[in-house]
């Protein structure tokens, strides 16, 4: 990840409710959540989810998909990992830390 796609990135993440959204898709893990049910989990209204949804979709932190009549929504683990590793890789002077020693997200061991 280089700077300006961190940016970008957090720039999405800078609203209560992308926030909310995206840490919802988190503990949902790879199998993703209808867009009504993160509407009816935090209580935002359907046009303010999907336009929340659309931001984050930019960012390249969540994935949309269609099943049936309902759009799924998965968060990007990669991308997460992405920007961890990016705001950490200089910590510690370079020196092994807590920080550079992230565990794998969701079981995932590349």
């Amino acid at each position: 990840m280089n700077t300006i796609n961190a940016v970008r990135v957090l720039g999405a993440l800078a609203h209560e409710s992308r926030l909310s959204i995206f840490r919802t898709l988190v503990v949902a893990g790879p199998e993703g959540i209808a867009a009504g049910e993160i509407a009816q989990q935090l209580g935002i209204s359907p046009s303010s989810l999907s336009f929340h949804l659309k931001d984050l979709t930019h960012a390249e932190l969540v994935s949309p998909r269609q099943e049936g009549r309902f759009v799924i929504y998965t968060a990007n683990f990669d991308a997460m990992t992405s920007l961890i590793g990016f705001l950490t890789e200089n910590c510690c002077a370079g020196a092994p830390c807590a920080a550079s020693d992230l565990p794998n997200c969701c079981g995932d061991e590349t």
